[in-house]
């Protein structure tokens, strides 16, 4: 099973840990707030009182060990500055950071983030691609040149195999999978002899412009 600690136990890390712990995964939440710890003992493996500023303590609750450490220290920059310090230097796999704003992100990243988040911006993007591509129901950020869209087929790609689509040639994007929604299939690497369907959801990589001109 996974293991996942939330510092801080705000509305975002809240969120975060209930989700983490609703897909059945092996959660530690941690915050200073007595109150916060209460409401999110229900929703987490074990939630913790303590201070994660302090390094004895963070090695004690084993986040060496964890999968992933999500930070969320609300406006508090310079905490989750020091966190993220101390976590890189007990060795934690994946520190993921909520940020206050891009020049705390780019701190972050110097300290040691693996990931930076920031809400706001994130969904923003999401919305406004949502809004300008409806086709596409999901975008994950791979890095800055490259990602991994799930989207509907254009009317144009419906009943041609994947050969004679060439998409790689000719927008070099690449069907990574494909989900075939009426036989509830989930196919890893399509053969250049698949057909798609009108039901079919393409899994694609490639730069986020190269998908969007293959997509038109």
């Amino acid at each position: 099973m996974k293991r996942f600690c939330v510092i801080g136990l705000g509305n975002f890390g809240f969120h975060v840990a209930s989700f983490l712990y609703r897909e059945g995964k092996e959660v530690l939440g941690i915050d200073m707030n007595r109150d916060r710890i209460q409401r999110a003992k229900d929703h987490c493996s074990v939630a913790v009182l303590g201070d994660a500023t302090n390094k004895d303590f963070l090695a004690a609750q084993g986040v060496a060990d964890m999968d992933a450490v999500i930070v969320s220290t609300g406006e508090r920059s310079h905490l989750s500055t020091l966190i993220v310090l101390y976590l890189k230097e007990l060795e934690v796999k994946q520190i993921l950071v909520k940020a206050v704003n891009e020049d705390h992100g780019r701190i972050l990243r110097k300290v040691g983030a693996s990931e930076i988040i920031l809400p706001e911006r994130d969904m923003a993007f999401k919305t406004a691609r949502a809004l300008a591509h409806p086709n596409i129901l999901d975008f994950i950020p791979l890095a800055e040149e490259f990602s991994i869209v799930e989207a509907s087929p254009p009317p144009g790609y419906v009943g041609k195999d994947l050969i004679t689509l060439d998409l790689r040639r000719k927008f070099g994007v690449t069907v990574v999978a494909v989900k075939d929604l009426i036989a509830d299939r989930f196919i890893t690497a399509p053969t250049p002899d698949y057909v798609v369907k009108d039901s079919d959801m393409l899994v694609l990589l490639g730069a986020p412009e190269d998908i969007d001109r293959a997509l038109k």
